[in-house]
């Protein structure tokens, strides 16, 4: 209700208590029948494996014929459409007393959007490229003007055109040729990340025809502008192949140049930064390997710079006279940096150029002509280290705030001395600066825009540390207004992730401040099997370690309340995709600590997945969870921590598991057999819900401004859990 139905709700109350007490009529209650929960038949199926035997009632909702539903999603069985259209209809029907909390949300997360935003342009030759959005518009306008003074702005693709009437639409990759006359951009229609390849002639603005099908969104033009190589997406999600294809060809011309024979390895392609070299990057979550093409002659076979190596991972940027290698070869837990010749570029040519030092883990590097950048990780903060070619004199770009990120803003350039980057915190919004590296100084380029008004004086960031029991120090970032009571009083939001080694960066959110402006506490838990704290961070939460994720949930958690963050019972715990594993394992382990769970695309059947080899990521996955088709240890430990397999009779908190029906990655039946396991199970009374996008994949709503009605229903239901909602009225 917004404030306009709420004065006229109080001047309609204060006529009729005007009035005489004969004149008032006699109330009549009228009782609103309770939303009535789907309930999911249960169809047992029995699987025997390495002599364990176990038993999915809920089987039946993955679509046999999943592989086509993917990509086109009105193929799906009618019994399963029909049950999650009847859970759609439910969770609306229990949220409905959120809606006008939902709109006004959307609203405020719209509000502190610049509709009409613009990146900073990024030079190359004559030309800077850009993208902007025009107001009202949900996608991007891809453009370009001439640097010289007066030059007029050339669009390259009006995504938000093109989007028009298609209830998903989304850019994979958009490049320009570097000769600058043709550009191509990948598109996916159904969110099933199966990607079609445009080309487009810049002069006389016509789309080629022919595209390239079945892609998988990465693509690269060839340093002379006369080839594309992309990325094949194979039947069951993997990219497994790259193709060569003339610019102005056809599919009658495509040309196989590399075949993956690891069905765990995926691959792509690109161009080194230096544009001598055409890569090719394969690899799983801890073995890869680089094969390269001299830019000199792209129809030559590629070679590798060194053949594949089990648990040996490497990185290649051409430098000048040499290659640097970002390896973590020879023990370097947190990677380390060696340098190898031209015409010798193996490993038995590799000499240490920056070494190992645990606890500074090595996240990416960046080449220029003049310079060379690596972006280290230490303690969940980022710093920017810069090596002059010649003397390799260094220093460093760091800042100061107990917590932010620090990134690296790609160009196009490599005979440069300009270095982007990007700054922001939980409570500074971003800043792109340009960083002159010779002189040392910096120009702030420009800064995110709040419209709606925002002051970071009004906020506090902290960074505290959990001590986890086996005496693990978890960092915690805590963002809250600074006229919130550490008293227990303010509802908590606790955040994770914890898997692949990737790390949660403290940054700005334009969302997040919706419920941060309402009293609320946000956190992120820094848990294990990221890399915040270096790549053994992430070792530490994987595999048969993998419990240490949750249990650090956990011990966050009961720090944050300890220290008046909060209140046991009245936490909301918040996680998507593998995050939505932890959701899953923490709602199975202290049930009594959350007042309500949001699982976003959650990835909870880990057992029944990692054994379905036909599935996109099981076999790349093997090495990040245990392969339980073949290691009896492996199953067992999987086994115990599942979230679906270890659902019991539990006081469960409320829930809410959102999903999307063209997800590949982590498929829409894994929440929609979830819940229906959970709901009979818990003994608490309090509802779990399921909400999944028939016009999504894994990313949600593709839209700018449709993404945000996604993430405010996710925040209202924050709300209402917290409130108990469906218990009032």
């Amino acid at each position: 209700m917004n404030r306009r139905d709420l004065l006229a709700q109080a001047a309609s109350l204060s006529l009729i208590s005007a009035l005489p007490a004969l004149a008032k009529p006699k109330a009549k209650t009228m009782s609103v029948p309770k939303p009535v929960a789907p309930v999911a038949a249960k169809i047992p199926l029995r699987t025997e494996q390495l002599g364990r035997v176990r038993v999915d009632d809920y089987a039946w909702m993955k679509d046999d014929n999943w592989q086509k539903v993917l990509r086109d999603p009105s193929l799906i069985k009618p019994d399963v459409k029909a049950h999650l259209i009847a859970e759609n209809a439910y969770t609306k029907a229990m949220l409905a007393s959120t809606e006008g909390l939902q709109a006004q949300m959307f609203e405020e997360m719209k509000g502190r959007i610049k509709q009409d935003d613009s990146s900073v342009p990024a030079p190359d030759g004559a030309f800077e490229y850009y993208s902007r959005y025009e107001t009202g518009g949900q996608q991007p306008i891809f453009a370009r003007r001439p640097i010289a003074k007066g030059g007029v702005e050339q669009v390259l693709l009006n995504a938000d055109a093109e989007a028009k009437g298609k209830g998903f639409y989304k850019i994979g990759d958009l490049e320009h040729s570097p000769d600058h006359a043709l550009c191509a951009y990948s598109v996916d229609e159904q969110g099933s990340e199966v990607y079609r390849i445009y080309i487009k002639d810049l002069a006389t603005a016509s789309v080629l025809a022919d595209p390239v099908e079945s892609a998988n969104g990465d693509f690269t033009f060839s340093p002379d502008s006369k080839y594309l190589f992309w990325t094949y997406r194979d039947e069951n999600g993997r990219p497994s192949k790259v193709y060569r294809r003339p610019v102005r060809g056809g599919s009658k011309d495509d040309v196989l140049i590399y075949d993956e024979p690891d069905e765990g390895f995926f691959v792509s392609a690109g161009v080194s930064s230096s544009r001598q070299f055409i890569q090719i990057n394969t690899g799983n979550h801890e073995t890869s390997e680089v094969l390269l093409i001299p830019a000199a002659t792209p129809l030559a076979k590629p070679v590798p710079v060194e053949p594949r190596s089990e648990g040996v991972q490497y990185d290649v940027e051409h430098w000048n006279d040499r290659f640097l290698i970002r390896t973590n070869a020879d023990g370097a837990m947190d990677f380390k940096i060696v340098e190898a010749p031209l015409a010798t570029p193996g490993r038995g040519h590799w000499k240490d150029w920056r070494g190992h030092k645990a606890g500074q883990f090595v996240v990416g590097t960046g080449a220029f002509k003049g310079w060379f950048v690596r972006l280290v990780r230490e303690n969940a903060n980022n710093r920017i280290i810069v090596t002059e070619a010649g003397s390799e004199a260094e220093h460093t770009i760091a800042f100061d705030e107990d917590a932010f990120a620090l990134s690296l803003s790609g160009g196009y350039e490599y005979d440069t001395a300009q270095l982007r980057f990007v700054y922001e915190s939980p409570t500074t919004p971003k800043q792109w600066f340009d960083y002159d590296m010779a002189s040392r100084s910096r120009v702030l380029r420009k800064s995110q825009e709040i419209p709606s008004g925002h002051n970071p004086a009004d906020y506090v960031t902290r960074r505290l540390y959990a001590t986890a029991a086996d005496g693990a120090q978890v960092p915690i970032t805590v963002l809250m207004r600074k006229t919130t009571l550490l008293d227990g009083s303010a509802p908590l939001l606790l955040y994770g992730y914890g898997s692949y080694g990737l790390p949660m960066e403290p940054n700005f959110s334009i969302r997040n401040l919706s419920l941060v402006d309402r009293g609320w506490i946000w956190a992120t838990a820094h848990v294990r099997g990221g890399s915040e704290k270096g790549w053994n961070w992430f070792l530490d939460g994987r595999a048969a370690k993998k419990k240490n994720t949750f249990s650090d949930f956990i011990d966050c958690a009961e720090h944050l309340t300890a220290h008046g963050y909060g209140t046991q019972g009245k936490i909301v715990a918040y996680g998507g995709s593998a995050g939505g594993m932890l959701m899953g394992a923490i709602a199975n382990m202290r049930p009594e600590l959350w007042a309500g769970i949001i699982a976003a695309v959650p990835f909870v059947d880990v057992l029944n997945t990692m054994s379905d080899t036909s599935l996109p990521l099981t076999p790349p996955e093997w090495p990040e969870w245990g392969n339980p088709i073949e290691d009896k240890a492996a199953y067992d430990y999987i086994a115990s921590y599942s979230p679906y397999d270890n659902v019991s009779a539990k006081p469960y908190p409320a829930i809410l598991a959102t999903g999307g029906l063209s997800d590949p990655r982590v498929t829409y039946w894994e929440p929609a057999k979830w819940v229906a396991k959970l709901r009979p199970a818990t003994t608490s009374g309090n509802p779990v819900l399921l909400k999944i996008n028939m016009e999504a994949g894994h990313g949600g709503a593709s839209g700018r401004f449709d993404f945000l009605k996604e993430i405010a229903l996710d925040y209202a239901f924050a709300v209402w859990a917290m409130d108990k909602g469906w218990t009032k009225g």
